[in-house]
């Protein structure tokens, strides 16, 4: 028999009634409408009730933050409005459930459920008759799906390099190279949603060139396409070690799902991983193959993994972390040469490896743009609208280089949720709406049951404070001179939250909500 009270939800049942006074407006509150889990929020003397579980990794919203008319979610910083449940920022795309609120007696209720919202209503600037997206990466698969979100009803077509559709990559390197996410988890929608949605892909093509006064594009095998609105999100590919082995079949490189899929099924023949680079990819690579009882070792010429992002703290304890799981670290070294089943290093030493992964970072694939004289600079630059030097032509995601109101400077990152966020600010000014890109650039990194968490861009700092130990949970601050750059967390999802909200609270920031 089971125990009794094992599967009930916690927390008060909303359609009985909760008090009043004990919905704060600082932090949700977790119960459930007749089981179904849910959140109450309180905005003043309006209140709301939603679904519990970010519709992004089912993330707790009960430990999330209310800002304004939004709640976010504390493991992926998704934004969702309380009033529609709508999912106003990526990473999440679907809306939440919501139910009609009522209050009596010093009580306040939850009653029948609402339906899902429909496509935003907008009226004002006239809309493209069509819109391309090239690259199908995190940014365009967000600017065509914020698109129809927004009610665009005209030819949207999205040409993507790669030949699967648009599908979840940062789990490439953690639960699916670990063997503990399914392969039908990846695809960001299935087959039907561009049916439905009439969303043409054009998979494993590739655009050749592109003409923005003519407002045409070229392909790969002759094809040619015009456009009213163009978004560019190429995003990046591996950078290339050239070294003598570098193209033996045993050597792999973790960008794309045939990338990853190469990658598992070498596994099967393996003992032995060398993986070069310490970089975010290479750790989380190494976790993975950790998880598949491989032995591990990591090459880098750094002598703290990390640290120049992170500071040092963080860093060491993110070697502890992958020794105590078995890594074997060759610091402050590099790999000169790859044999047939062995790996030179440049101290001499030989290390045996069935498999070599290297992860030494990415470019921003600018080819397109520098052939149809965009204005480039290390990537392609664009305005706080992210449009670029040529007329009704965006750029979104790795390529991007924009103004950067928490820097001062301006920035290219290669983070998946800026690049959806940004796809998502492509494809609302596409439509005219004017909307200045100044979300604060959020990214996570998973290694093993830790989770860094990581608010702003420091691309260096001359000063950051450390709250807590690395070990347990901490909060690191970095500072150029007296400005806040930028924060990452351990254990702290509260503490990120808050750092973001206020990098947006300083400069001024749009509230996610005021989208809708």
């Amino acid at each position: 028999m089971a125990e009794e009270g094992r599967d009930q939800p916690e927390g008060p049942d909303f359609s009985q009634g909760v008090a009043l006074r004990d919905v704060s407006e600082d932090r949700p509150l977790l119960g459930h409408v007749a089981g179904e889990e849910a959140v109450m929020a309180r905005q003043g003397d309006a209140f709301f009730v939603i679904g519990a579980h970010c519709t992004h990794y089912h993330g707790p919203l009960a430990e999330g933050l209310v800002v304004g008319g939004s709640i976010r979610c504390p493991w992926h910083h998704a934004c969702f409005s309380l009033r529609s449940g709508r999912a106003l920022r990526a990473p999440a795309f679907d809306p939440l459930p919501r139910w009609r609120v009522e209050q009596a007696d010093g009580k306040v209720f939850a009653r029948e459920k609402l339906p899902d919202p429909g496509p935003a209503a907008h009226k004002g600037a006239a809309q493209p008759r069509s819109v391309v997206i090239v690259g199908g990466g995190a940014a365009g698969f967000a600017a065509a799906h914020m698109l129809r979100a927004e009610g665009y009803d005209g030819l949207l077509e999205l040409i993507s390099a790669d030949s699967a559709a648009p599908y979840d990559r940062p789990n490439l390197s953690k639960d699916y190279l670990a063997g503990t996410a399914r392969p039908d988890w990846l695809p960001l929608r299935d087959p039907a949603w561009y049916r439905d949605t009439g969303v043409q892909l054009r998979l494993g093509r590739r655009v050749e060139s592109l003409d923005p006064a003519g407002k045409r594009l070229t392909l790969a095998d002759g094809a040619a396409l015009s456009y009213d609105a163009l978004l560019i999100s190429t995003g990046a590919f591996p950078t290339k070690l050239p070294m003598p082995g570098a193209d033996r079949s045993h050597v792999h490189y973790l960008r794309s799902l045939a990338d990853a899929d190469r990658l598992i099924a070498a596994c099967a023949g393996a003992r032995r991983v060398a993986v070069i680079g310490a970089s975010f990819i290479g750790l989380e690579v190494a976790a993975a193959l950790r998880a598949r009882d491989l032995e591990v070792h990591v090459v880098a010429p750094e002598a703290i993994p990390m640290a120049r992002i992170l500071g040092p703290e963080i860093g060491a304890h993110v070697r502890k972390l992958h020794e105590r799981h078995g890594v074997v670290f060759h610091l402050e070294d590099t790999a000169t040469e790859i044999g047939e089943r062995t790996l030179i290093l440049k101290s001499g030493a030989t290390l045996d490896a069935d498999l070599v992964v290297i992860g030494v970072g990415v470019r921003p694939d600018l080819a397109l743009a520098q052939s149809a004289g965009l204005a480039v600079d290390r990537g392609v630059l664009v305005d706080e609208y992210l449009q670029t030097s040529a007329p009704d032509v965006y750029a979104a995601g790795d390529i991007a280089s924009w103004p950067d109101k928490i820097t001062g400077e301006r920035i290219r990152v290669e983070h998946w949720v800026v690049a959806e966020r940004q796809g998502q600010t492509a494809a609302r000014n596409i439509l005219g709406r004017k909307e200045k890109f100044d979300a604060a650039p959020f990214f996570w990194s998973q290694h093993y049951d830790q989770t860094i968490s990581y608010v702003g861009h420091a691309a260096s700092w001359d000063r950051l404070d450390i709250s807590g130990d690395p070990a347990a949970d901490c909060a690191v601050s970095y500072f150029k001179g007296d400005r806040l750059l930028a924060v990452a967390t351990i254990g702290r999802d509260l503490d990120s939250l808050r750092a973001e909200a206020d990098f947006e609270a300083r400069i001024g920031a749009a509230a996610p909500e005021a989208v809708e």
